[in-house]
């Protein structure tokens, strides 16, 4: 079992620009987002039938529907007035997101920060991700575990969706990457043990997450992952098969890539992507501008691993940059048994006695706000309206025919 290994390549400037998003991307056609240099995000069906995406999942109308702008984003959005300042205070921005701002959001009466996410209605309806929005809510509300960010509540006033989960204020690891440069294998063993333990979980739930990434790894207070950003996931049934091309492309796995069939093994290849390039300080394979592209560059190249690496390391590395996905570490039980992993506890109660140490010095370094915004202009945030975002009227024709063209029928993934 396992793959070859070949000699990485150089690696992308730490400081390019990214797509500051938390969820979601179009089904209409292929998708390039900006995120990174060295990584692009596709979202295109390409099962045998193109008719539906493959991803879709409508509901059926009731027979006394509210107005069809509220209508379409039921039931997974309860209709409610956003909370009034005495209950809510908008505390400023977190992130700009794919469709709208990320806001941290302090609630008076329990004394918790959240980030909430914002949705402009008429976004979501002009880009064709309605059931992605509403698939986002529906897998993170069976969510409940250490290492995965948690869904608090969601709801939907006439003009936009608010989705609200736990803040976590000390930043994603992808930050902490470019801070270091790169990582001991003692301080990613932890980071590998909390991942995997929540991989599992999720695919015991049959959910695949199909972006697992450094900007989608938020750490809590004490410095523990927080897996997050579930507007790629999607559930598969037993022995079930995806055909959409999603993810971010230099972590995607060849199966994905081809435009499958692809399953959960697919998040195992990410994981050992995101593993190689803690430790070597840069990834494997460079980007390419396509999907095709990339497909024909890591079909070819031999995942030749660094001889730095512990033996122990690169056995595991072997294992999930298995090409073939049948042969690939692919379960939770077997990436426990790895002799990198040796002594480690997996249990999510003592991995999170200890506080991570590394991470929390490197909260205190000087470039820390500076590498976290990554480009983003100061400006964008300083200009930022809530009363604006709000109450500002969505364009009336863009949401007419959105929602005139809202498909009442359920499809259902390919197998």
């Amino acid at each position: 079992m396992g793959s070859e290994v070949s000699k990485s390549r150089t690696r992308e400037a730490p400081g390019a620009p990214r797509r500051l998003s938390h969820g979601f991307l179009s089904n209409m056609g292929v998708c390039i987002a900006h995120r990174l240099r060295h990584s692009a995000v596709f979202s295109q069906p390409v099962g045998p039938d193109r008719g539906l995406p493959e991803d879709s999942a409508e509901t059926s109308g009731s027979e006394e529907a509210p107005p069809a702008l509220i209508a379409s984003f039921l039931p997974e959005f309860p209709n409610r007035t956003f909370p009034k300042q005495d209950h809510f205070q908008v505390q400023g921005f977190i992130a700009k997101g794919s469709y709208g701002p990320i806001w941290k959001v302090k609630d008076i009466c329990k004394e918790k920060t959240y980030a909430v996410k914002v949705l402009p209605k008429s976004e979501i309806l002009k880009h064709g991700v309605l059931e992605q929005s509403k698939e986002e809510v529906i897998i993170q509300r069976q969510l409940k575990h250490p290492f995965i960010h948690n869904l608090q509540d969601c709801w939907q006033t006439q003009h936009h969706l608010f989705i609200m989960c736990d803040y976590c204020g000390i930043g994603d690891l992808y930050t902490y990457w470019l801070l270091k440069g790169k990582f001991e294998e003692d301080e990613v063993r932890v980071f590998a043990a909390e991942l995997g333990s929540a991989l599992g979980f999720l695919h015991d739930l049959g959910i695949i997450h199909r972006d697992v990434k450094m900007e989608n790894i938020l750490l809590s207070d004490q410095g523990h992952l927080r897996l997050s950003d579930f507007g790629l996931s999607h559930r598969l049934n037993r022995g079930g098969q995806a055909f959409t091309i999603c993810g971010t492309i230099q972590y995607m796995a060849p199966e994905v890539l081809s435009g499958g069939p692809y399953n959960h093994a697919a998040d195992w290849w990410s994981l050992g992507i995101m593993l190689f390039s803690l430790v070597a300080g840069e990834f494997p394979v460079p980007a390419e501008p396509d999907h095709s592209t990339m497909l024909k560059k890591v079909r070819d190249f031999p995942y030749k691993l660094p001889n730095t690496f512990s033996s122990a390391l690169l056995l595991l590395l072997t294992e999930l940059l298995c090409k073939n996905p049948v042969n690939r570490l692919r379960n939770l039980e077997s990436f426990q048994m790895q002799a990198f992993f040796r002594g480690t506890s997996f249990d999510p109660h003592i991995l999170q006695k200890t506080p991570v140490g590394f991470i929390l010095e490197l909260r205190a370094h000087p470039d820390w706000t500076a590498k976290s915004m990554r480009g983003l202009s100061l400006d964008y945030f300083d200009n930022f309206d809530c009363d604006k975002i709000l109450h500002s009227p969505s364009v009336p024709s863009e949401l007419s025919s959105a929602v005139a063209g809202v498909s009442l029928s359920r499809a259902t993934e390919q197998t």
